[in-house]
């Protein structure tokens, strides 16, 4: 069940060939490596965080998981709640994940091409499909955020809401990896169209973009280069 019952850090380890990434705007090319997924599942763990946010890129990109056994050995690793997302195609595929440790599994490319999956999910495992939204602009994205859908962000939430969804990932494109600070706007936006829980990412650089994301409404903000760069530590992060 996706409860978050209070505000949450959930540190990224967004994982590329095995190794920890940070992309810029999501574009192959920029990313900064920052060694092995689970040395920094446990450092971030060992720190306090109490969720960890998965991300395969090479299977956002590609389609196809190509990162799990980085992701099992993480899993295995840890003793917090996990959500991953990256390549997760089909219901099957989500449920196995669930079956196998992993606590919510999220859908970008494959709910905009099948919104039912999410339905199909949730009603095996409640709660447990967090429906990624990823904006350029106004508009949805997909495929490792390189194809446009046509899609309003504020509108797909609530389809995705009334399909079972457990929460909403709204990733703010523009911004992401920048480090220049988010735009809250955009999360207000959701967060009052919805009443399951949102989760902010992108552009958090400083505490005060945390306090922001949870004074715009957000139920949780995932933070990922701030974070590697030490830009402020979790535990100032979990304290604000």
């Amino acid at each position: 069940m996706t409860q978050f019952p209070e505000f949450e850090v959930i540190p990224a380890v967004d994982m590329q060939d095995s190794e920890v990434v940070q992309l810029v705007q999501g574009e192959r090319g920029t990313e900064k490596r920052y060694g092995d997924p689970v040395e920094a599942a446990r450092r971030w763990v060992d720190a306090g965080a109490r969720t960890l946010h998965l991300v395969d890129l090479d299977g956002a990109f590609e389609g196809e998981r190509a990162n799990a056994s980085a992701v099992e050995a993480v899993v295995e690793a840890v003793d917090v709640p996990i959500q991953l997302g990256g390549g997760i195609r089909t219901a099957a595929d989500a449920l196995s994940l669930l079956d196998r440790g992993v606590d919510r599994v999220i859908l970008g490319t494959a709910a905009v091409e099948n919104p039912d999956i999410v339905r199909t999910i949730s009603d095996e495992r409640p709660g447990s499909v967090v429906v990624s939204l990823d904006a350029k602009g106004d508009e949805v994205v997909v495929s490792g955020w390189t194809e446009g859908t046509g899609l309003d962000p504020v509108a797909a939430a609530e389809r995705y809401e009334e399909l079972g969804a457990g929460a909403i990932l709204f990733t703010d494109v523009d911004v992401e990896g920048k480090l220049e600070g988010v735009r809250t706007e955009r999360i207000e936006r959701l967060a009052d169209a919805v009443e399951i829980p949102v989760v902010a990412s992108g552009g958090v650089a400083s505490l005060d973009d945390v306090r922001a994301c949870r004074e715009a409404g957000a139920a949780a903000v995932v933070v990922g280069t701030a974070l590697y760069e030490g830009a402020f530590t979790l535990a100032a992060a979990m304290d604000a």
